[in-house]
């Protein structure tokens, strides 16, 4: 008798290797690997244009790696629980793999699919399950720090598992949708030239991208706030899409050396996001410290969108800004500068920041994204105070960020690095300061005081 198949219903998971949910049903039996593509279950948090691009080359290539091994890649559009309840009178499974999610909708999502269908949840996203790393209450933490060393503690993960030599494929394969036909890919315009160029998504791409960066691991503390070297792993797209796990990144970096404890230790900031989300779902939407509800945010369309297209005036911010439109990536150390930018120069609410990151980041990751903004505007349950301001023309030249804006702000590029971070005279090309820093600074410390005094 032939066994019946398992589903491995595929998220922000898409590998072979390390990866649970295979594991678990090859040994069982026919796997039948499958996409979802939903919508409906996030509502306004569907995937943004970036994230859309990458999820079409990563699942293309995932659909290859799966027929090396003798299987294929399901793609269908809809509800999840619907969809997969079809798949499965379709196809006589009886069982559905999965990597646990967090995100709020996904956490849903689960909830509905066991309901209908025999769900088998496994780990193996985060370095430990969000939750579960606890004060000696039992209560999870808020804080970063106190986490932080708990998590490490903890350390290392598992032996990363390889991936499966051969995945049983069932007698028939189910009808599938075409990736082309969800229209994933931009095309008037096609604006993804520069992400083409940047980025290979997919397990192999992954692989390539921490090879790279494993000789610079143990220099990881001193170069990773240079934005005009490459100091960073660029690795945060294939852990957000789950093309590598990070047990995979840990075991391979822990033995490097040098500052490379600073690494792994982004890889734990990344838990704690997760960490947060669980405990407060609505981290996106919502101010951890319920006072800043009432901030006086100011109502600006014009410098909202002139941060968003890099024309604020400021070098570094600009620079920043048009790198994340070509790429879909920003360095981390000018995210936090064009992030305090528009919080504290402009006012703009921090949720607006939120959104546009959302939209244009290939790692738009919902916990990452949203503890990283409210750390920045201080409203969060661990974050930098409102009254610490970034100063954009400081930051730049003490970061050498003098060819990083070169790079992405041409009209510039003819400066020296003594004048580029803040030129007094401008090419015709090149915007005024749309606020000056002093000005902007008085103004962000006043609304601040009137605010606190009324709270």
């Amino acid at each position: 008798m032939t066994a019946a198949s398992s589903i491995v219903w595929l998220r922000r998971d898409l590998r072979l290797a390390d990866q649970a949910a295979f594991a678990a049903a090859a040994v069982s039996g026919p796997v039948i690997p499958v996409y979802v593509l939903d919508d409906e279950t996030p509502k306004h948090r569907r995937m943004g244009a970036a994230s859309r691009w990458w999820l079409h080359h990563s699942l293309a290539s995932l659909d290859a790696d799966l027929r090396a091994k003798g299987s294929r890649l399901i793609l269908r559009r809809g509800r999840c629980d619907q969809v997969l309840a079809d798949l499965a009178r379709e196809t006589g499974a009886t069982t559905v793999h999965c990597l646990r999610h967090y995100e709020p909708w996904w956490r849903n999502a689960e909830r509905a699919v066991g309901e209908v269908l025999t769900l088998q949840r496994h780990d193996g996203n985060y370095l430990a399950p969000p939750g579960s790393v606890t004060t000696g209450s039992g209560q999870p933490y808020k804080i970063y720090t106190p986490f932080w060393r708990a998590l490490e503690a903890r350390m290392p993960p598992a032996t990363p598992c390889p991936a499966p030599s051969r995945i049983p494929a069932p007698e028939a394969w189910p009808a599938s949708d075409t990736l082309a036909d969800w229209n994933l890919l931009p095309t008037t315009p096609d604006w993804a030239g520069g992400m083409r160029a940047e980025w290979t998504p997919g397990e192999a791409g992954a692989a390539a991208r921490l090879e790279v960066f494993l000789p610079r691991a143990r220099a990881y503390a001193e170069r990773r706030n240079l934005p005009s070297v490459a100091g960073t792993s660029r690795l945060s797209p294939h852990l957000h899409f789950g093309e590598i796990s990070p047990a995979t990144l840990w075991h391979a970096a822990m033995d490097q050396g040098g500052s490379v404890s600073t690494f792994l230790g982004e890889l734990g900031w990344r838990d704690y996001a997760q960490n947060v989300i669980f405990q407060l779902p609505d981290y996106a939407g919502k101010p951890a410290r319920e006072p800043f509800e009432t901030f006086p945010w100011r109502d600006d369309p014009a410098g909202l969108k002139a941060w968003q297209q890099g024309r604020t005036g400021f070098p570094i911010v600009d620079a920043g800004m048009r790198e994340l439109w070509a790429t879909g990536w920003m360095h981390n150390r000018v995210r936090m500068i064009a992030a305090s930018f528009l919080i504290k120069h402009l006012l703009i609410d921090w949720r607006e920041g939120e959104r546009w990151f959302w939209d244009t980041l290939v790692d738009a990751d919902y916990g990452s994204n949203a503890v990283n903004w409210q750390w920045s505007a201080g409203t969060g349950v661990d974050s930098n105070m409102f009254v610490r301001i970034m100063a954009p023309l400081t930051q730049s030249p003490k970061f050498d960020a003098a060819a990083y804006i070169r790079q992405w702000v041409p009209e510039l590029a003819h400066l020296d690095d003594a004048r580029i971070h803040d030129p007094e005279v401008r090419p015709r090309a090149y915007p005024p300061r749309i606020v000056g820093h002093a000005e902007a600074r008085a103004r962000a410390l006043a609304a601040y005081a009137e605010w606190n005094e009324r709270s």
